[in-house]
């Protein structure tokens, strides 16, 4: 088994901005903020500014979807660097519901990145994709939910 090694959050923030500058250019236009980073947690914020609004004064839909996007994702970025695997990652699907309108910067968590530990691990020892299901919560400056989102994580381990 290999070992682990501790990826701290300063590093993360760093591959979040490689991401989205020399691979996903629309992380870079919306400029997410890589918060908190543990095995179980993450929160990214996203400001509600010009670029991120739409035309009735809310955060947009896109900008919305890449806050989930990234808050379910980067995940599989950490576990694949502490645990020293190559990971082949996706997304498979997305379920959104939008409850309020986003009006404020939004904060993205997720408390289930064991699971997508699991499914690393899993793809690993099977050496097959992996599908997990990984619910986001958007909550705006007040600490009320704007949306949710059940985004499924495909994963795979390449030998």
């Amino acid at each position: 088994m290999k070992k682990t090694k501790v990826v701290t959050l300063k590093r993360m923030k760093w591959n979040l901005w490689l991401l989205g500058i020399f691979k996903i250019p629309l992380i870079a236009f919306v400029r997410p903020r890589l918060l908190k980073i543990t095995d179980e947690e993450v929160l990214v914020k996203i400001k509600f500014r010009r670029k991120t609004k739409n035309h009735l004064n809310s955060m947009y839909f896109g900008a919305l979807a890449v806050g989930a996007d990234i808050a379910a994702g980067i995940h599989a970025f950490y576990f694949a660097e502490t645990l020293g695997h190559k990971v082949s990652f996706a997304f498979k699907g997305m379920n959104a519901e939008f409850l309020k309108r986003a009006e404020s910067d939004v904060f993205f968590s997720i408390t289930q990145g064991l699971l997508i530990k699991e499914a690393i691990e899993k793809s690993a020892n099977i050496n097959e994709r992996i599908n997990q299901n990984i619910e986001v919560q958007a909550k705006n400056t007040l600490g009320e939910i704007v949306a949710t989102f059940v985004m499924i994580v495909s994963v795979k381990v390449k030998k």
